[in-house]
């Protein structure tokens, strides 16, 4: 009679399929989908996908700067104070002088992001309010 030896992993997985723990998952009789299983960042794209996460905050802080810029003044539309407003856009304009003194990383650095005019962003926030 040949004696089998059961790892620690095994007999927590034998210990898990008695219990019923696998039974009734999502997807059980359906061949898994590795479509993506080349790239090496597969997990996090399908996490970012099912969950329908931001994804934003992975690009890097250039980028993040001018997506940010481009939401102008739109995104202020629920502030209720001009000073409050002027806040922000001083805020933004300190935060992209920041990243332009950041240590160059290659091709990327290229990629430049601009101070916004806070009398202008202010104003279209002003008939912005007005409209509403």
């Amino acid at each position: 009679m040949a004696e089998t030896f059961e790892t620690r992993i095994d007999r927590l997985i034998r210990e898990a399929q008695e219990r019923g723990d696998f039974d009734n998952l999502r997807g059980a009789g359906r061949p898994l989908d590795l479509s993506d299983a080349d790239d090496p960042e597969w997990w996090a794209k399908r996490k970012i996908k099912e969950e329908n996460l931001d994804s934003s905050a992975l690009l890097p802080p250039t980028l993040q700067l001018r997506r940010e810029a481009q939401g102008f003044p739109e995104s202020l539309a629920s502030f209720r104070e001009e000073s409050a407003v002027r806040h922000v856009l001083e805020d933004f304009n300190r935060r992209v002088r920041r990243d332009r003194l950041a240590p160059s990383l290659g091709p990327a650095s290229y990629v430049i992001a601009r101070t916004v005019d806070v009398e202008a962003i202010v104003e279209r926030w002003r008939e912005l309010r007005r409209r509403r």
